[in-house]
């Protein structure tokens, strides 16, 4: 699925906040390890296996609490039957979430506060995490560098609350958007 997975880290404290661990736990661990960062969070822009499959061996590897947006619980129950239909792997069972996030919430580490604004369409859940400090928005499956959106073909996804999220990222002019898969790209 070649979906991105982010480390927020703190230059001063090595804290680090993952986002988007879709796949290769092992491959993440090791970077965390290699670099010598002491991850403090999970967190993700929605609930879609390719964002949440390696939650479990990472939460299990590091022992950090992972959160999400209440309203895609729901896709949790639906993780393993998911991803062994579409990627072939089996992440094993759901992860538990540790906090619930919203819009208006922050997640922070050392020097880094990362803002939740709401970005509902593609799924009921889905979130942007964003900084005005550092000028850059994680978007997850949003909005892409070649202009696409994520799907809305989905029975619970919503075209028009998605356009509503993409004005707000709109807003953001001369931030790096890093999406949840491709290229990152200022906002102009």
């Amino acid at each position: 699925m070649r979906a991105n997975c982010y480390l927020v880290v703190s230059k001063e404290t090595s804290e680090c906040i993952i986002i988007d661990p879709g796949d290769e736990a092992e491959f993440i661990t090791q970077k965390v390890l290699d670099w010598q960062l002491a991850p403090t969070l999970i967190v993700a822009t929605h609930g879609h296996f390719d964002h949440i499959g390696a939650v479990l061996a990472l939460k299990l590897n590091f022992g950090v609490p992972f959160y999400m947006h209440k309203k895609d619980a729901f896709l949790l129950g639906r993780l393993r039957k998911t991803q062994i239909r579409f990627a072939g792997t089996d992440p094993g069972p759901p992860p538990t979430v540790d906090g619930w996030i919203k819009g208006g919430d922050e997640v922070k580490i050392k020097n880094c506060k990362l803002k939740i604004i709401t970005a509902a369409g593609h799924t009921p859940g889905s979130i942007a995490l964003v900084s005005g400090k550092d000028k850059v928005a994680f978007t997850g499956d949003l909005v892409f560098a070649d202009g696409s959106t994520g799907r809305t073909d989905f029975k619970y996804a919503n075209k028009s609350l998605l356009n509503s999220s993409i004005d707000k990222i709109e807003k953001l002019t001369g931030y790096t958007l890093y999406p949840g898969h491709g290229d990152a790209c200022i906002m102009s």
